[in-house]
């Protein structure tokens, strides 16, 4: 099939890729003329495993192309994929501000019928809305379907060409039989191909990751109490976790959630909810709960060293949201590290990809090491904010080596507490109590954090 793709994004580019894989002729557009160019030579501009290899063969083959020519894109796809991002407003609510300037853009190069497919998560209503807009601009018929991702960054190929499902919000029966067709080779494994009203799409999308955030701060709620009450989270997560009406996945105690999707689909849900009456109480306690999760970190480096930080170097490693990508988008890395500059200590961080994008953020407000062992030197303490694989088995008898003081506060719960207090260090992780020698300073209690800090630091 012809394709077109709108947006080079994490979702565009990923969804563009994948398709022009399985042998059709995508062209993607985007606005930046830097990022087409670099593009068009094969260059991934984020990072995904697998992406830029399967963007350079299918760029060398000619499946694929990128263009800032909006009017090359729609005239080329038989199918339009509309994957522009929908940020989080001042309110909560999504911001559809990039999805009313490409349906706008688009509508004076529509001369012959096209399927609009909405990929961007829009609030309910928006496809009714797009449709309803673009028949006051163009002259020939436009059907405009729904179709979700649910793809997670650090394996969204995969999930992609492997899918658990595909949902299409459509209103005839044509279009679901052309994007059946598409999607085929995708679903050889008999995953289902769910058809279903735009609506009822739009808000599947939002449901998803609003039923899923609610699991992670559950579980982190959980997790702090037990640590109150001298319990092991991890060994409530397995009794609780074998349980087929419950099961493992997304009840890993940690730092907290960030991304671009979960934080501010949660959000746009709530005000979602409220603009009809609906008051989202569990939608705001889950998003409370994960803003104050991501200052436990702190609240334990400041409780170990009785809150004197002024001028001591503290190592980070991990800055991405979640281990391989390179998104700090709501990342909790970003929180802590606001904090402890606030009270003076020096930060020296290390990530094997997102170094870049921090310093975008953060400029020379902190050190960058380019090794996780660099970022020791020196260091009070060590905070543990993603769970990269080669954090795992790390030489702990180097690390106390290089470090002022032998501490880790662990927000992933990488390491067996037993194991680390053999080699001397004071093991802090969440929901399990502390283990290794005691703190050399008297505690204190933290002070008051109300989960409002922003990861805008």
């Amino acid at each position: 099939m012809r394709l077109s793709v709108i947006g080079t994004g994490y979702v565009g580019l990923v969804a563009g890729t994948c398709f022009a894989e399985s042998g059709n002729d995508v062209v993607c557009h985007d606005i930046d003329e830097t990022k087409i160019a670099a593009l068009n030579r094969g260059e991934c501009p984020i990072y995904e495993p697998g992406l830029e290899e399967l963007i350079e063969r299918n760029v060398r083959a000619g499946r694929l192309r990128f263009t800032t020519d909006i009017g090359e894109a729609v005239r080329h796809g038989e199918l339009i994929f509309v994957a522009v991002g929908t940020p989080q407003a001042d309110d909560g609510a999504a911001d559809l501000s990039n999805l009313w300037a490409v349906v706008d853009a688009m509508a004076p190069h529509i001369d012959q019928p096209k399927i609009i497919v909405i990929k961007s998560t829009v609030p309910v209503g928006t496809n009714a809305r797009v449709a309803e807009r673009l028949s006051g601009l163009v002259r020939v018929p436009v059907d405009v379907a729904s179709n979700p991702e649910f793809m997670k960054e650090g394996a969204a190929i995969d999930d992609f060409t492997r899918p658990d499902r595909v949902v299409v919000g459509v209103r005839r029966p044509a279009v679901a039989e052309k994007l059946r067709e598409l999607y085929a080779p995708f679903l050889r494994t008999d995953r289902p191909f769910l058809v279903m009203s735009p609506e009822s799409a739009e808000m599947t999308k939002y449901v998803a990751n609003a039923i899923l955030s609610t699991k992670i701060s559950f579980i982190n709620e959980m997790a702090n109490i037990c640590e109150r009450l001298g319990a092991d989270i991890n060994d409530v997560r397995r009794g609780i976790g074998h349980d087929s009406r419950i099961g493992f996945a997304f009840l890993f105690p940690g730092a907290g959630y960030g991304g671009s999707c979960f934080p501010k689909d949660v959000r746009a849900l709530s005000s979602l909810a409220r603009a009809v009456g609906v008051q989202p109480r569990i939608l705001e306690a889950v998003d409370a709960v994960n803003e104050a999760q991501k200052h436990v970190l702190f609240n334990k480096i400041w409780t170990h060293f009785k809150g004197r930080l002024q001028g001591r170097k503290f190592a980070v490693w991990g800055l991405s949201f979640k281990p391989r990508t390179d998104d700090i988008r709501e990342a909790p890395s970003l929180v802590l590290i606001k904090q402890l500059l606030d009270h003076g200590a020096r930060v020296v961080a290390h990530d094997p990809e997102a170094m870049a994008n921090t310093r975008k953020v953060l400029g020379d407000r902190i050190e960058y090491a380019e090794t996780p062992y660099a970022a020791l030197e020196g260091a009070y303490g060590l905070a543990i904010v993603t769970e990269w694989n080669e954090f795992r088995n790390p030489d702990f008898r180097r690390m106390r080596e290089l470090m002022a003081e032998p501490v880790i506060f662990d927000g992933r719960n990488l390491y067996d507490p037993e194991k680390v207090a053999h080699y001397g260090f004071r093991y802090y992780s969440i929901g399990r109590s502390p283990s290794g020698p005691p703190p050399r300073h008297v505690g204190e209690k933290s002070p008051a954090c109300t989960g409002k800090a922003r990861a805008d630091a």
